[in-house]
């Protein structure tokens, strides 16, 4: 054999050798494949988030406090609690039917016919319409921002005069005609009381003829911080005309709304 008889011959089964050191390309390490997730049923909701479990710290009994009222009874027993939550519901329903009638919406009943046919009373009292009386309701707070002004359909507080000239007192509803400061007049028209304030005739389209008053005629002044009223049926309305005007101060709202009985639910 030549001296190039021991050169090494290069087995088929092996990979060659490369010149750059790198491995064969056989031993080249191969990334995993990802087999692709399921596709999701069609029209499925999303899966909600797993809840982690409560950790070993955490007390299982612990009551979360979810009001206020919670930290006072979340010590109580369940029963004892859910009694105690239905007496505050009940007391606050309360509370709040009453601040809303003190300061915000009262109703009232009509009980006689001064104020027909613009509000009805209740047959057999005379001079009533209707079967059953109008009820109201009136705005508590709006003279707060506002004046009262002549025409509005007011509740007051009748003045002591009231009681002894009319034999009755309490709450009335009446239309207000003279505003602080004015002079009224009633004067006699073909037999009709029209009124007259500061000398000008006062328009009324929601008196009917036949409830006109027939007199006398008289002049009345409308002091500072007081309002004059009258009703709709003049001729049996015990109003300013008897007991005097009606203090800024016993106002206690206008009527906005009748809301019985249904056939006349009407604003104002």
């Amino acid at each position: 054999m030549s001296e190039h008889d021991d050169r090494r011959i290069p087995s088929l089964d092996s990979p060659p050798e490369r010149d750059d050191g790198r491995p064969p390309e056989s031993e080249w390490p191969m990334p995993a494949t990802r087999q692709p997730p399921p596709p999701a049923p069609p029209f499925s909701w999303p899966i909600p988030p797993e809840t982690p479990a409560p950790k070993e710290s955490e007390s299982p009994g612990l009551h979360e406090f979810h009001h206020p009222l919670d930290r006072v009874t979340g010590k109580l027993p369940r029963r004892l609690r859910i009694v105690v939550d239905w007496i505050v519901t009940i007391v606050g329903a309360i509370a709040i039917v009453l601040a809303i009638k003190a300061w915000v919406i009262n109703p009232y009943r009509i009980p006689s016919s001064s104020m027909e046919p613009t509000l009805h009373c209740a047959r057999p009292t005379a001079g009533c319409e209707a079967r059953f009386s109008d009820r109201v309701l009136a705005n508590r707070f709006i003279y707060h921002f506002r004046d009262p002004q002549r025409g509005d359909v007011v509740v007051f507080e009748t003045p002591a005069e009231a009681k002894a000239k009319c034999g009755a007192g309490g709450t009335f509803v009446k239309r207000i005609i003279g505003l602080p400061g004015e002079t009224l007049r009633i004067r006699l028209v073909r037999g009709a009381g029209f009124v007259y304030v500061d000398g000008r005739k006062l328009e009324e389209p929601y008196i009917e003829h036949d409830r006109r008053d027939i007199g006398p005629e008289k002049t009345y002044q409308v002091p500072e911080h007081a309002y004059f009223v009258m009703g709709d049926n003049r001729s049996q309305s015990c109003d300013s005309r008897v007991w005097g005007t009606v203090p800024e101060d016993n106002l206690i709202g206008k009527v906005f709304l009748t809301y019985w009985p249904p056939q006349r639910i009407s604003f104002r």
